[in-house]
């Protein structure tokens, strides 16, 4: 029988706590998995220290500095944010379900609305959305095809539907069950350009 002496039983056990650490915090980032978490703290603890700092620094200051609009949820660093601010913006609102939708939307440059961010429909409160939309003569739903969506849009335009708006959603271009951040930008510009009545 092979007996470990004590030596190899400490190699064994031998761990780094602070790079472990480092790994599970990667680890835990979406689309992150062990490899890719080992591969990227290595380069930044053994190779690029000045960026890995520098990151660290660029992820306090943004977790301190930014926040949601108070208006459309998007994310800011001000109390209301530059597109709810822009005063020059069409009265169409376009409800999407994360911050990333509206940057996505903006690169396509087919849109000059204002938005509004829909994580689920048990955070949604619907009497600062109805004050938010009676502003609008549109609401479009940019949302991706699925049924627990196609509920929460008939859901929202029965409890708007007082206000007298033209409801629209994106066109089919979309394809089920695909996040918006990926589509491409031209399939996402002609859904919005081709947009159909609810």
């Amino acid at each position: 029988m092979y007996i470990l002496c004590a030596h190899q039983r400490e190699l064994l056990n031998y761990k780094l706590d602070k790079f472990e650490k480092l790994v599970e915090s990667l680890e835990n980032l979406p689309t992150i998995g062990k490899k890719s978490a080992i591969k990227l703290a290595y380069h930044m603890v053994m190779n690029d220290s000045f960026n890995a700092l520098k990151l660290a620094h660029n992820i306090e200051d943004a977790i301190q500095g930014l926040r949601r609009c108070s208006k459309c949820f998007n994310i800011s660093e001000d109390e209301i944010c530059k597109i709810c601010d822009d005063e020059y913006r069409d009265d169409i609102l376009c409800i999407v379900q994360t911050p990333k939708d509206i940057e996505v939307i903006e690169q396509s440059g087919q849109f000059k609305g204002r938005y509004y961010v829909i994580d689920s429909v048990e955070r949604l409160d619907m009497e600062h959305l109805y004050d938010v939309a009676k502003e609008n003569s549109e609401v479009i739903f940019a949302f991706s095809p699925s049924v627990a969506n196609e509920s929460m849009i008939l859901y929202i335009e029965d409890k708007l539907q007082d206000l007298g708006l033209r409801f629209t959603k994106i066109a089919q271009g979309v394809p089920t069950g695909v996040s918006l951040e990926n589509v491409d930008v031209l399939s996402l510009s002609r859904a919005i350009t081709s947009r159909t009545g609810i």
